[in-house]
Parts: structure tokens; sequence; C-alpha cells
């Protein structure tokens, strides 16, 4: 028997405990993702919820090329979308990934059971596309389907393929994945959606998903464990009916949404065309103080001043991205007067007074309507006129046009 005496056995351990630290440093370094970024220690996800990827902690913001152009999609308007985001200082705002939606792939597979991307219109492919989108500061989304092929039925979908997609997707950089419920096999989302959700764990890379099946198996009380965003209504349209109903489908699941998961109830439709510069105010504010994604639906190439004046008020953006993660709500209704109200960081509570009559009226909010105290006094904070009202009591109000809004910040004095 050797006999060691204690100095010996220190060194030992201590040199051991030098090679374990390199050792899982190397490891870590060798996680840098495509753009050369290393993953951030405080993302690291376990493997059994993708909830706890460490992504979606804020409602994701960017742009989805759906809403405005549908399967009309190439890699140099998908480049000059990116562009824009730059230099319209969108991408500065938050709004970091540019999502591809349906049609970008082949209508089938290669001989290796691939995902090939459409050669005449990505001939470049969607790897160097990542990379060009990457190279901009931002995140590459892409689109597939909880089914045999995809809405358009112009590409295969990835059920039954969801570990080689997902595996394809990591190999080429992408960072979010929307993933759709089309020409499925009749089985419950239930049980497909966590299919995928476990592949991209597997996968090697950090991917948010984002779940689209359109509400149908109220997907706020079982996706939380599966992705980091849930479609909680169907399509939206660009009009005021169409966007209304989604706001109140989204709303009756408000506690269901907190960092990390959240309710989408679809992609903006604001600069489309389709609706009044004040709906298109109203649309903006009521899915900010909702936690919903800020997903732009329009041609950012092309949008106007009043557009882009809208989706860059950085005031209702940060109500969005506030990190207590608080789902606002409808929390009164009088007719087609509406109150919406939500907890904000520091004690702070968001507020849109909404009037969604056909005519001119006054819409208040009390105290009580927002959990605040009767006696509370607040400086109110107008996010759309960029003004202040101190010392304000018991109820604040407006007088609003026809389907218009006015949204405050209200901090207790």
């Amino acid at each position: 028997m050797v006999a060691y005496d204690h100095q010996s056995m220190l060194g030992v351990v201590a040199l051991s405990s030098i090679c374990i630290f390199f050792f899982f440093l190397l490891q870590l370094v060798s996680k840098a993702d495509a753009a050369g970024r290393p993953i951030d220690m405080g993302r690291q996800y376990s493997n059994s919820s993708l909830s706890a990827n460490g992504l979606g902690l804020a409602p994701p913001m960017g742009w989805n090329s759906w809403n405005h152009f549908h399967c009309d999609i190439e890699e140099k308007l998908i480049r000059e979308t990116a562009d824009a985001m730059v230099s319209s200082g969108l991408a500065a705002l938050g709004y970091e990934h540019v999502n591809l939606d349906d049609c970008w792939a082949e209508l089938n597979r290669d001989s290796e059971g691939n995902l090939v991307p459409k050669t005449s219109t990505f001939p470049s492919g969607i790897k160097a596309l990542a990379d060009y989108i990457h190279g901009k500061g931002l995140k590459l989304g892409i689109y597939s389907d909880a089914g045999s092929q995809t809405c358009s039925r112009t590409m295969p979908g990835s059920l039954g393929h969801e570990e080689h997609d997902a595996r394809t997707f990591a190999s080429w950089g992408v960072d979010y994945l929307k993933y759709d419920n089309c020409n499925n096999d009749g089985t419950s989302p239930t049980e497909r959606y966590p299919v995928m959700s476990k592949a991209l764990l597997n996968s090697g890379r950090p991917i948010f998903f984002s779940l689209c099946e359109w509400g149908q198996e109220d997907p706020a009380t079982w996706a939380p464990d599966v992705g980091n965003s849930w479609r909680t209504t169907g399509d939206i349209s660009d009009n005021w009916d169409s966007m209304t109903s989604r706001a109140d489908q989204n709303d009756e699941w408000a506690s269901y949404a907190a960092p990390g998961g959240w309710n989408d109830p679809d992609m903006l439709e604001v600069g489309n065309g389709g609706m009044t510069t004040e709906e298109y105010r109203s649309h903006f504010s009521i899915w900010a103080i909702a936690k919903a994604p800020l997903l732009i639906g329009c041609d950012v190439r092309t949008m106007s001043n009043e557009t882009l004046e809208i989706l860059s008020n950085k005031e209702v953006i940060e109500v969005n991205q506030d990190k207590l993660g608080v789902q606002g709500k409808k929390v009164k209704k009088n007719g087609d007067l509406e109150v919406w109200a939500g907890s904000l960081s520091n004690k702070k509570v968001a507020v849109v007074l909404w009037n969604r009559c056909s005519s001119r009226a006054t819409v208040t909010a009390y105290w009580s309507d927002i959990g605040l105290e009767s006696t509370t006094t607040v400086s109110a904070r107008d996010l759309w006129a960029h003004s202040n009202q101190t010392s304000v009591k018991r109820q604040i109000s407006a007088d609003l046009d026809s389907h218009a809004c006015k949204m405050y910040v209200l901090t207790p004095q």
C-alpha cells in the first residue's frame, strides 16, 4: 500500500478540479451558435420541457412573411427585409426575428429524406440566408407543419420526420420554428406537437418553438410545457372584425401567459391597408398590453411613415416587453367601451381605454377597475401623445373617436 502525505493529496485534488473546470469550459465554447455567439449559460435548457430552453423570456418581436406576401417569397425579398429592419431602426427596438412562413421548400424531400429549399426562389439555400440574417444581428425563423404537407400543399410537413427536420434546422442556423397544423393524421395536437418539441431540444441548438394549432384544443392549458408561444385563435385577416375577435378570444387565456410561454392571437396586420390608422393603433396597443408576439406582417421595405410610427413606439413596446410578464386583460366592458389593464414592473399599471363603438365616446377607468387602491395618486404617461398628467386621482378618462384608444402607464406616487 502506497502512503500519500496530506499536501500531495491536496495537490491532486486541486489539479483534478482545474482539469474538470477547463473540460466544461471547452464544452461551453464548443456550443457557439452559427453566428459565432456563445450560448448564454443562463439559457441552458433541460431535456424535460422546451419551456425551459431559456427563450421567450419576453414575447418575440420580428417580422413574418405570410400576412403580406403569402407564398410569393424568395431570398432577395428576405435579405431586403432584413436590411430594412436595420435601416428603419426596427431592429434596434427589438424586432429581431425574420421569419419565413409557408412555401419555402420543394414539394418533395431528397433521396436522404431532407427538406430541400426551393431552387427557383432560394437558390443559395437556407444556411446562406441564415448567415446573412445573423450578419445583420438578427435571427432567422422558418416554418413547418405537424402534418404530411404544409397548409399550401406546396412542401412537405414534418410529421414522422421531426428529429430529422429539427437537426436540419439546427444545422442551418435556424432560431425560430412556426409549426402549423394542416394535413395532419387526425390525432390530437397534444400528441403531435410534443414530438417536435423534444426533437428541437435534442437538436443541439436553442430554437424558439411557436405552436400554431389555431387554439383548437385550448393550447394554453398544455402548451406551456411544449413550446414558447401558442396560437389561441384562427388566422387573422386585415380588417376590424377579424382583429377584434382575435383580441377577445386571446383574452380568455390571459392567466396562462408567463415568461417563456405566450398566448398568440396571430401576427400584426399594421400597415397592410385594410384598417384605418386609429384601428391599427388600437391593434398594436392591445397586442402590446396582452403580451402577444409582435411580429410585423407588412412590407417593411415600403411601409409608410404612419406605419413606422406605430410599429416603432418605444413606450408601447416597453409595455409588451416588461420583465414582469403579466398579460394585460379586459377588466371592464360597457357595451363597446372597454378598459384593458395589466400589472407592470415597479408597481406600475398599463391601461388601454378603447372605444369599439361606431361613434365618438368617453371611456373611463376607475381605480377599482384596474386594481389600484381608491386613495392612490398616480402620474399618467400617455404613450401615444408622449405627454404626462401628474397627481391623477380615482379615475382616468378619455374622449375617443370611433375605434380609437388611449394607452397609459400609471405610476403610483
